[in-house]
């Protein structure tokens, strides 16, 4: 009856074990944040120090940290690249200590594994073959119903034997464990032993159950969460193999076990909830991060500037990736290939922008430098007007052309506005001085009006028409006055021409010729060559009246009729037109009048 209690308790425990028993999803290991492959080298070269049942799982997952890491750091190498060259296709990863040493570490690590695979199997088997002849060894003990009392002490070994033999396939554990329990049962069942005796085996093991609480409790206190659930599954091991106490004890011990196994299994899973938590909002962050550079517009990026601008804020964007934690295993990994697709596709689109604007300064360059050559072909001009006008476009079409290659701005910017500043200095130089000519000019035309108002003052005499001629030609061969004064001036020299035209009555003109053909009738046929000296001299002030002429002809075109000063040149040019006229028709009578000389002759 004895061991049918004992069978019972043991398959109450067992079955309630089973229930709290929750195996961990994730270790110590998986929970390490490494910030170096360097920091993983030496942890892995430590592993391989241990025996390789202890970090066979925690191995895996440092290899992916460390995975993890090196693509991080190559991508950092290729964005770097990148930032300096057009593309990667010469691009070539940098030889790398730190992974060859994780290669070497890794290999070492296989072959190790290769020999404990080998030897688990190996030890698999041999502990089936124990375990199966101590549960034969067991029932054939049983079997021996009326001799069992001489085998208890065989028969506590070789159970005892039984629990310490761990490693089997586990395919074999239940039915294994099923065989031993029934065996057990039978056992001390037909055993009845003495009270005494059960009742001290009963309270060794409450004594052992109750350490085993101590300890789970002490599991509480500590903050070192994954530890101290790994340690939970050992403690919940122990107690399975730890034999039944009695029934009055054996609620209450397994009650507080299994509450203080539930507070535990609380604070594990709250933890890995806060974890879940973060993974998820990190997530979100990925994302949003990934639609941020997947959102860019890059027909807005037109300019040097903003694609130097855009380019700092991927960078922060980079940055702030690397700052958040990782987000859900599932999810980790593709969300980092979205956003370093997307940062592959910015610094693409950027080196083709920079490709393009490199053909676009060069282009750039051939026109500004064509316009240096043109205003330097132009500096040595005194065609102010005109000069200044074509400089001034030439400036404005300047500054429609972009910008030239930074090794040249600078240069080709000095030759431009050296030969600009060179044309306009020497303009203001010459205007200067121009201003003092003009002056004297002022002088000179207000002395020939002096000498006009004493002709027409003083009694007239046969040289007057002369004189006005002389001092008209004079005038005319007067060069600019100051623009303010130019108009009076202008105003009281017609005046004076005016009263003295209409003193003479314009017979001066007749005068002229006739004194003209009296001067040519005293030449005899010996003085036929000084007829064509005075015909040729005749003829070209002929040519250079009837310039004079045009040039007054085209420059009234130019004039505005709708100012002031405008009408007054006008008219003043419609005066000298009108004057140089006379004059030409007095010419042409005095070539018509040696040309009779001469074919007479």
């Amino acid at each position: 009856m004895t061991g049918m209690l004992e069978s019972q308790e043991n398959n109450s425990e067992n079955v309630n074990t089973e229930n709290v028993n929750i195996t961990p999803t994730n270790n110590e290991e998986s929970e390490m944040i490494y910030s170096s492959r360097n920091d993983i080298v030496k942890r892995f070269k430590e592993m391989l120090l241990l025996p390789i049942s202890e970090v066979i799982d925690d191995v895996e997952k440092l290899k992916q940290s460390y995975l993890d890491l090196l693509k991080q750091d190559q991508d950092v190498i290729r964005q770097d690249y990148l930032t300096k060259n057009d593309t990667l296709d010469d691009f070539v990863l940098p030889e790398d200590e730190t992974d060859n040493e994780f290669k070497e570490i890794s290999e070492q690590f296989n072959l190790l594994l290769i020999h404990y695979n080998e030897g688990q199997q190996t030890s698999r088997s041999a502990n089936l073959d124990k375990k199966n002849a101590i549960l034969d060894r067991m029932t054939e003990i049983v079997q021996d119903s009326e001799n069992v009392e001489k085998y208890y002490n065989e028969f506590v070994e070789i159970s005892k034997e039984f629990k310490e033999i761990k490693n089997v396939q586990s395919s074999e554990v239940s039915l294994l464990w099923k065989k031993y329990q029934l065996l057990m049962e039978n056992f001390y069942d037909l055993l009845k032993i003495n009270r005494e005796l059960r009742d001290y085996d009963f309270k060794k093991n409450l004594e052992k159950k109750e350490q085993i609480c101590i300890e789970a409790e002490k599991i509480l206190e500590s903050k070192d969460i994954i530890s101290g659930f790994k340690h939970l599954q050992e403690l919940h091991d122990e107690w399975r193999n730890t034999g039944p106490v009695s029934k009055k004890d054996r609620e209450e011990i397994w009650k507080r076990f299994k509450d203080i196994s539930t507070m535990i299994n609380k604070k594990h899973h709250d933890y890995f909830s806060q974890v879940k938590e973060k993974e998820t909002e990190n997530e979100a962050k990925k994302i949003e991060i990934c639609v941020e550079i997947e959102s860019i517009n890059y027909e807005n990026l037109v300019s040097q500037k903003e694609w130097e601008e855009k380019t700092k804020f991927i960078l922060s964007l980079q940055d702030k990736w690397k700052q958040l934690g990782f987000a859900s295993k599932k999810v980790n990994n593709q969300l980092f290939d979205r956003f370093r697709q997307g940062c592959d596709i910015f610094f693409s689109k950027k080196a083709e922008f920079f490709t393009s604007l490199k053909d676009q300064f060069n282009e750039n360059l051939e026109k500004k430098i064509a316009l240096c050559e043109k205003v330097e072909k132009l500096k040595d001009s005194t065609d102010w007007k005109n000069t200044s006008d074509e400089l001034i476009k030439i400036q404005k079409e300047w500054k429609t052309i972009g910008p030239v290659p930074r090794k040249f701005s600078d240069s080709l910017w000095k030759r431009f506005i050296s030969a600009c500043d060179y044309f306009f200095d020497q303009k203001t130089k010459q205007f200067s001085s121009q201003k003092e000519k003009e002056y004297e000019n002022l002088e000179k035309k207000r002395t020939i009006i002096s000498k006009l108002k004493d002709i027409f003052e003083a009694e007239t005499t046969p040289d007057d028409n002369k004189n006005i001629r002389t001092l008209m030609s004079e005038w005319s061969t007067i060069g600019f006055v100051p623009f303010k004064d130019k108009d009076d001036v202008y105003k009281e020299y017609q005046g004076v021409v005016d009263k003295l035209f209409k003193k003479l009555n314009m017979h001066g003109a007749k005068q002229n010729i006739e004194s003209f053909a009296n001067h040519i009738n005293k030449y005899t046929d010996k003085d036929k060559h000084s007829l064509y000296k005075d015909r040729d001299r005749l003829m070209r002030s002929f040519e250079n009246i009837k310039n004079e002429i045009k040039n007054y002809e085209n420059n009234i075109g130019f004039l505005s009729s709708s100012s002031k000063g405008g009408n007054a040149l006008v008219k003043e040019m419609e005066k000298k037109i009108a004057k140089l006229k006379d004059d030409l028709d007095v010419i042409v009578n005095k070539i018509d009048l040696i040309d009779e000389k001469i074919q007479g002759n």
